[in-house]
């Protein structure tokens, strides 16, 4: 009796081979092509790091700081860039001429390039914030980085063609909402944190792998993304961090340029799990999608990139100082006040700029019925969850800080609860409201990219 049930369950799987053959055969038939390649980022221990308060310099280097470029092209739609950079974050005016040069390089219409960076917090600085300035040296090796990767990237779209295949993933278990309601009615940001109440927001732990083969089933490139602030290192001194060392150690094991972008993650963090150990879960999440991945036509390439308006917040000074002062003096055990007239030096900065308009970039790339998302900021993840909600594409995913950098973008209920990515600083000045917007408007883009 056991016998046709087995010949049936034979049947099927064979049925089920035939089908996925035949969407290989399908995606390449597409006539897709993909080149990618990584170029790395020179540093030394002279150069400033960003990503805290107080600039500092730091000894020596695990894995490699780099430019990684993804080249997609299909006739007739032409070709898309997508570049991630291990670096904390940079502007438009550093950005727009680097998208200027591989157009004129590599023949990438710049709506069609997306530069991400990876935001590690172990890399020279890129940006002016807090208690120090961008490495003009390092940002202009970041810009000539850009430009080569995306050109050997293209050089290599000669290689022949490529196959698709895609799968959502997950990594649940080392990221989490990290804006904590404490039982003082403050917002938690470092310090101790043995009174929390509960977490403010959302943790996303979507992780989508989009992987390109050739024929043969070699892998060409592979991209991921995952939503948590990209901090920690194994031993110290300059890094890409959890994710960019993840990347380069799935590189030398599958082959193949691993390319990682950072997703919506200005309220996210890893509080509690040893970068060891995060890079682990983050290659063992990876590997579990990428064995589970199925091809996907590609019936188009397609790219849509708007300039938006924003506005510099109005403030007011004494209570902004009374909020950041009340909290460095409770939570911050040495070195308080120099924190506190660290955002009294960058209010500063901003006072003469309140209800200044000033404009950035939004963008959406598909590739074929998968959309990326392109944000200008340390996006909230209750804001990039929204786009997804949204998004008339069944696989949406955010790529934060693309193509300019607006400091953080919270949603309106995180700035009535306050805390340090609300206070207002050169790493938080844009408007209440703005994040609504900037959802309403990839919004737009996203239905008009679907007709």
């Amino acid at each position: 009796m056991r016998r046709p049930h087995a010949n049936r369950t034979g049947v099927l799987a064979i049925l089920i081979t035939m089908v996925l053959w035949i969407d290989a055969a399908q995606s390449v038939a597409d006539g897709l092509r993909v080149g990618a390649a990584a170029v790395e980022l020179q540093a030394d221990d002279s150069m400033i790091i960003g990503g805290s308060i107080h600039g500092g310099t730091v000894q020596g280097q695990e894995g490699q700081l780099r430019a990684v470029a993804v080249v997609l092209e299909k006739p007739p739609f032409g070709k898309v860039a997508i570049v991630a950079c291990d670096v904390l974050m940079m502007r438009r005016d550093l950005l727009d001429p680097v998208t200027e040069r591989i157009k004129s390089a590599a023949g990438i219409p710049t709506a069609n390039i997306l530069i991400n960076a990876t935001h590690t917090h172990h890399a020279p600085s890129t940006c002016t914030v807090h208690g120090y300035e961008r490495d003009m040296i390092f940002c202009k090796r970041v810009q000539d980085a850009v430009v080569e990767a995306v050109t050997r990237a293209d050089a290599k779209l000669a290689d022949g063609a490529s196959r698709f295949f895609f799968r959502l993933g997950e990594e649940s278990s080392f990221g989490q909402n990290s804006r904590l309601l404490l039982e003082d009615g403050t917002v938690y940001w470092v310090g101790p944190r043995d009174d929390v109440v509960r977490p403010t927001g959302p943790f996303d732990p979507e992780l989508p792998v989009l992987a390109f083969r050739d024929p043969a089933g070699a892998m060409q490139a592979m991209i991921f993304n995952h939503s948590t602030h990209t901090i920690g290192v194994r031993k110290g001194g300059r890094s890409p961090s959890v994710y960019g060392l993840a990347a380069q150690e799935l590189e030398s094991e599958l082959g193949g340029t691993v390319c990682f972008l950072e997703g919506a993650s200005g309220s996210t963090h890893n509080l509690n799990v040893p970068a060891g150990e995060a890079i682990l879960r983050v290659k063992n999440a990876v590997r579990d999608a990428l064995g589970k991945a199925r091809p996907l036509p590609v019936k188009r390439l397609a790219a849509i990139k708007r300039p938006f308006t924003f506005t510099v917040r109005k403030f007011d000074e004494s209570a902004e100082d009374a909020a950041v002062s009340a909290y460095c003096k409770k939570r911050i055990a040495d070195g308080a006040d120099g924190v506190i007239e660290v955002f009294r030096k960058q209010r500063r900065a901003l006072a003469p700029h309140r209800g200044e308009p000033r404009t950035t970039w939004l963008q959406v790339l598909l590739i074929g019925d998968v959309a990326v998302v392109g944000v200008p900021a340390e996006f909230f993840t209750l804001l990039g969850q929204e786009i997804k909600r949204r998004s008339p594409f069944r696989y949406t995913y955010v790529a934060e800080l693309a193509n300019d950098w607006i400091g953080y973008v919270p949603d309106r209920k995180a700035y009535e609860l306050g805390g340090y990515q609300t206070w207002t600083g050169l790493h938080s000045y844009v408007a209440q409201g703005t994040g609504e917007d900037m959802v309403d408007a990839v919004v737009d883009m996203l239905n008009e990219a679907a007709k």
